[in-house]
């Protein structure tokens, strides 16, 4: 599983990624979490907010900061 966080480094898109890296340790998830920060690599995601969290590549969420309990949901916890 291939999960990205689109953002160019604001709070919101840290506070992102701490959640999901938090949930992929404590499931034991293998999966490959990597920040996207170049403005010009997220503009080809075709989104207007940040953060945004990419599964497989599919855009998942947009704009907002995820639960814990919503990234267990997307990713089948």
């Amino acid at each position: 599983m291939e999960i990205k966080i689109l953002g160019t480094g604001c709070g919101k898109c840290k506070t992102t990624y701490a959640v999901i890296e938090k949930v992929i340790k404590e499931n034991n998830i293998k999966a490959t979490l990597t920040k996207v920060e170049d403005i010009m690599e997220i503009m080809n995601y075709n989104i207007l907010a940040t953060p945004a969290v990419v599964i497989d590549g599919e855009v998942k969420i947009k704009g907002d900061v995820p639960s814990e309990a919503k990234i267990k949901e997307l990713l089948g916890v």
